[in-house]
């Protein structure tokens, strides 16, 4: 499967957290701001990506608690793009899509580019390693 029919297939089946996320960030609804989801970026399909103020958003299920690495290499080179990449775990969403949505909007605010990008998750609580 070539990657943009693995982003078709991806955007077909999105998750609960993803589908709750793009109900907020689809149709300029989030600040004005365009998102694309699951966009291919290089050799990665990446979960939502607002390409003009260079913001990727990635939403962590169980599994990328055994993809640490991979999540590592796969950002650093995102970064090297010059994008900024916020992580949040799927229940952090489900259960804080205020204070997660206040995160994204503190990244606009601010400038994506002046803020640290956020690494993976730990303990589900979205706190940084």
């Amino acid at each position: 499967m070539s990657l943009l029919d693995n982003a078709k297939a991806l955007r077909s089946n999105l998750t609960d957290a993803e589908q709750k996320l793009w109900y907020h960030l689809r149709a300029h609804r989030f600040l004005g701001r365009k998102f694309k989801r699951q966009k291919p970026m290089g050799r990665y399909v990446v979960d939502f990506v607002c390409l003009e103020e260079k913001l990727i958003i990635e939403l962590d299920g169980g599994q990328h608690a055994e993809n640490v690495e991979y999540d590592h290499v796969r950002d650093s080179w995102l970064r090297s793009e010059g994008y900024t990449v916020l992580r949040f775990w799927n229940n952090e969403l489900i259960n804080e899509m205020e204070g997660v949505l206040e995160r994204i909007r503190l990244v606009f605010d601010s400038g994506s580019q002046t803020l640290s990008p956020s690494p993976s998750p730990v303990n589900g609580r979205g706190e940084n390693i």
